[in-house]
């Protein structure tokens, strides 16, 4: 059985989607505190918070550019400040940037915002809770790629990069760190129903169509069919489980 019973959790963009989503399930798996980070939604983030505390969670909102390594720095100090200690950390701010480029059309401007955001700001957040799990002696890391960091994404080069290069980092600091106690890993879904992917998935009936033909289980993935993995790897249930890659794709990219 899933427990979180007395832990405390930060999630990394959790306002929304896939963050808000496990910030929820992480308290009515019995989580004592979930920190929710959010960049710029706040009623956004007030509204996760209002559904962890329902579910019986003390929630913590705490505003922060994970992307800045002052910031990424204070958020997980201000979440062991307010709530005395940091069990569990899911790194899973990032953007998509929706527009198809291709390699000699893609902007330094877009390539660099990718990377800081979705790499730097997990690199941030992670080595930032690792200080304080060592000083511990153990702790949880989950971070959120994409099954475009597996197979690559043609005129999404930096999305697919950016997602490849988490991957590196998850098989990185599982080695480096299980010795002490800390396990690391990954989740890498497919398509999800959020509001990151809703331009393409509400282009309308043909195009979605297009998209659900390409995944065997027929259908696009909700937040909460990714809360639960995530949940599952920060749970005891996976204790002998670090470096793993979990593919959340209904089968549409199939890797050992």
């Amino acid at each position: 059985m899933l427990s979180f019973q007395n832990q405390i959790v930060l999630l990394t963009g959790a306002s929304r989607g896939v963050g808000a989503a496990a910030a929820r399930m992480f308290a009515e798996a019995g989580a004592a505190g979930v920190a929710i980070n959010y960049r710029t939604q706040h009623v956004a983030a007030q509204e996760t918070a209002a559904l962890v505390e329902q579910a019986g969670a003390k929630a913590f909102l705490l505003q922060a550019d994970v992307s800045q390594a002052d910031e990424a720095r204070a958020l997980v100090e201000q979440t062991i400040a307010h709530f005395g200690k940091l069990d569990v950390v899911v790194a899973n701010a990032g953007i998509w940037p929706t527009k198809e480029r291709m390699i000699t059309e893609l902007e330094d401007a877009q390539w660099q915002e990718t990377m800081r955001i979705n790499v730097n700001g997990v690199y941030y957040v992670c080595r930032a809770a690792t200080q304080h799990f060592l000083a511990r002696g153990g702790g949880n890391i989950v971070i959120v790629s994409s099954t475009a960091g597996q197979r690559g994404e043609a005129f999404h080069a930096d999305y697919a990069a950016s997602k490849g290069a988490v991957i590196s980092f998850t098989k990185s600091l599982a080695a480096e760190l299980g010795p002490h106690g800390i396990r690391v890993n990954c989740v890498a879904p497919g398509w999800i129903d959020t509001e990151m992917a809703a331009s393409a998935l509400r282009a309308g009936p043909s195009e979605l169509k297009s998209i659900t033909d390409l995944i065997p289980l027929r259908r696009v993935a909700t937040a909460e069919d990714v809360a639960g993995p995530i949940l599952f790897l920060a749970s005891s249930l996976a204790r002998h489980i670090t470096g793993e890659i979990l593919n959340i794709n209904g089968g549409s990219v199939l890797c050992g």
